[in-house]
């Protein structure tokens, strides 16, 4: 059997692909929308991607599966067919795509691998893992299973997010319920048993996820805080697994959406074509584009930027930072990068959504377009330690924008609190009157935040620098 895991670092999510290599044929559970990049893959592998599967209707990126279906009919796709009306793929339902629909027990095969669905609700009401069975090995029980976004490595997918990001009232709690229900029949599973889950660290899908790729049940049931939490009953554990858990990025709704009702078919990379300076400054006079400054330098973007750009660099936090703070996915995108990170970002943007991606102009650029003086925007910056100071201007607001559980840990007095991941859906509870001194907790955050404050007509100060610096400024100051 041939068995590789793929990794996306900046959504945190693992794709697998196993293969029969006696037949050469293989299958892809959870694959992103580029998928070119399994095709690929399996080529050089020698195998051929006859099956594609997935988990659970994901919130966090655009599945692959339709994308596989238009470009290559010969694969067979395998869906769930679990939970009510609500949560069908309709898109497949509605085609004439070649789909099986899997409930709790049904099993297909990929040569002499055997691949079982069981159905796990909970995280969502169609969820299913996979168990994997290598019968070209001579196995006759699984070896592992591709949990999805159940069971994580030191973590259990989030049951909230139907509620929290979907916005269907009424579900958290009922979900973690029926979470604490599956939960009883994984922890039944023989401790040998791999585990290979949908997501690792940094993923918004949980709120504790391990950094190891992969486990075992039996590691798990010895390790995992919310299997221990089930352990002291079903109170305990909804309790345990709502507690904490960080606002979801923005653009999480639509993505359940569109992989529930059809996303559009991609077809292809996008390939933005490179500005000049005099193209430069079209972009800047285009109301309908927007800028996406992806320099890491905060203080650069702070200092010199196209007017109304996001500032969102190319780093880990990439798509959630563009999810959370763009809330049109059709406009018109231009970035400001390097030209050899154009593909990279290309790639994280259409795995959101966002495939209007028309220029691009380097950093060199944007140097030479403010030194021909065309049109820029600044933002004002100060200091963690500068914020007890600064907030006593009467005409100041301090704006904390981290998560809720970081805010309700420790924070600013009279502080405001908006994660960044919402802010884009909360710009109306923010008074427009005040001059907003906008923090998190090293700058990064505040930095996006800011950006997309002023684009807005908002009076910012971008507030840089470690959180635990201002706790160390005000204990400081005499009483």
């Amino acid at each position: 059997m041939y068995f590789r895991q793929i990794f996306d670092d900046k959504l945190a999510q693992y794709a697998y692909l196993i293969g029969c290599q006696q037949t050469g044929e293989a299958v892809i559970i959870d694959p992103e929308r580029d998928i070119d990049q399994y095709v690929d893959l399996a080529e050089r592998e020698g195998l051929t991607i006859t099956a594609v599967t997935e988990t659970h209707i994901h919130a966090d990126y655009l599945s692959g599966a339709r994308e596989f279906a238009e470009a290559y009919p010969e694969v067979k796709l395998y869906l769930s067919d679990e939970g009510d009306e609500n949560w069908k793929y309709f898109w497949a339902q509605e085609s004439d795509y070649d789909v099986s629909y899997l409930t709790d027990g049904d099993s297909f095969k990929v040569g002499n691998i055997e691949v079982t669905a069981v159905h796990t609700p909970g995280h969502t009401p169609e969820h299913l893992m996979f168990k994997v069975t290598d019968h070209g090995g001579g196995a006759t029980e699984p070896m592992g299973i591709a949990t999805g976004d159940f069971v994580f490595v030191g973590d259990l997918g989030r049951p909230d997010l139907l509620e929290s990001a979907a916005k269907v009232e009424g579900m958290m709690e009922p979900s973690a319920r029926k979470l604490y229900e599956t939960v009883q029949s994984f922890l039944s599973m023989p401790d040998h048993m791999q585990i290979w889950p949908g997501h690792g660290a940094g993923s918004a899908c949980g709120k504790a996820l391990g950094a190891v790729p992969q486990t075992t049940v039996g590691y798990e049931r010895a390790t995992n805080p919310m299997l221990e939490a089930a352990e002291r009953g079903e109170d305990a554990f909804v309790s345990a697994i709502l507690e904490g858990q960080p606002e979801p990025p923005l653009y999480f709704a639509r993505m359940k959406k569109l992989n529930k009702e059809g996303a559009p078919v991609l077809g292809g990379l996008p390939e933005p074509s490179e500005v000049d300076v005099d193209g430069l400054a079209d972009v800047a006079t285009d109301d309908d584009m927007v800028v996406i400054d992806t320099r890491a330098d905060r203080a650069a973007f702070a200092g010199a930027h196209v007017p109304g750009a996001i500032h969102s660099p190319l780093n880990r936090a990439f798509n959630t930072a563009v999810g959370s703070v763009l809330t049109d996915a059709e406009a018109p995108l231009t970035l400001i990068i390097d030209a050899a990170k154009v593909e990279e970002a290309v790639r994280d943007l259409i795995r959101i959504g966002f495939d209007n991606i028309v220029h691009f102009a380097t950093p060199e650029t944007l140097a030479a377009y403010v030194e021909a003086g065309h049109p820029t925007a600044s933002l004002r910056t100060a200091m963690t330690t500068d914020l007890d100071t600064l907030r006593t201007d009467e005409h100041a607001q301090v704006l904390d924008v981290r998560y809720a559980s970081e805010y309700n840990a420790d924070h600013v007095p009279d502080a405001l609190n908006s994660s960044y991941t919402r802010l884009a859906e909360n710009l109306d509870t923010l008074p427009e009157d005040k001059h907003l001194l906008v923090h998190c907790g090293s700058g990064a955050r505040a930095s996006v935040a800011s950006s997309l404050l002023a684009r807005e007509g908002f009076d910012v100060t971008l507030v840089d620098g470690n959180f635990a610096d201002y706790r160390e400024a005000s204990e400081a100051l005499p009483a």
